[in-house]
């Protein structure tokens, strides 16, 4: 009977244990889960390199606008935007931004969920997609920038009609409410 008694305390024992691991794990990530996981993917210096290779492709949509209005622009139009572009990408408040952050992953993330995450990204295929990630965008960008820029003359372009079509449909409608005054 005793062996009885201790084989069940024991199974009690392991099964708390076991429940208690698991309710560790269902946890919703606390803001420093969240910051040791943002550290891990290193997050500023992602949004960095994110931000560049984003910078890019954007100085080479402004000189293709520019090419196409250069005639309508000052000549320093060019270097002005360039250096406003550098300028705002440089002074972003990332340590703000990486904190308003933590919300959001805390919601979305449990402590195990967050602990797995570290795990991955601390192995060596996750530092190998860390280390890749910022190539990977700059090839990507830069092979999908020709349909983005397709695609964004296409709306332009039905803007600029619909637009046109709304003057004309408003002058029309408010000529036919003003009476033509004779001489």
């Amino acid at each position: 009977m005793k062996r009885l008694v201790v084989v069940v305390g024991m199974v009690l024992v392991l099964s708390w244990t076991c429940v208690a691991q698991s309710s560790a794990a269902d946890a919703p990530a606390t803001k420093e889960d969240i910051q040791k996981y943002l550290q891990v993917v290193q997050s500023r210096d992602m949004a960095k390199k994110m931000i560049a290779v984003m910078s890019q492709s954007i100085h080479q949509m402004m000189h293709q606008q520019y090419l196409k209005d250069k005639d309508n622009l000052p000549a320093d139009y060019e270097s002005k935007m360039t250096a406003r572009m550098d300028g705002m990408f440089e002074n972003m408040p990332w340590d703000e931004m990486l904190q308003a952050m933590a919300p959001a992953y805390q919601k979305h993330f449990t402590k195990g969920d967050v602990d797995n995450l570290v795990a991955f990204y601390s192995s060596p295929t996750g530092e190998k997609l860390l280390r890749e990630m910022p190539s990977i965008m700059a090839e990507a960008m830069q092979d999908m920038m020709p349909i983005m820029t397709k695609y964004m003359d296409t709306v332009k372009q039905t803007l600029l009609k619909e637009t046109d079509a709304m003057i004309a449909q408003s002058k029309k409608e408010s000529d036919a409410k003003t009476p033509a005054t004779r001489n």
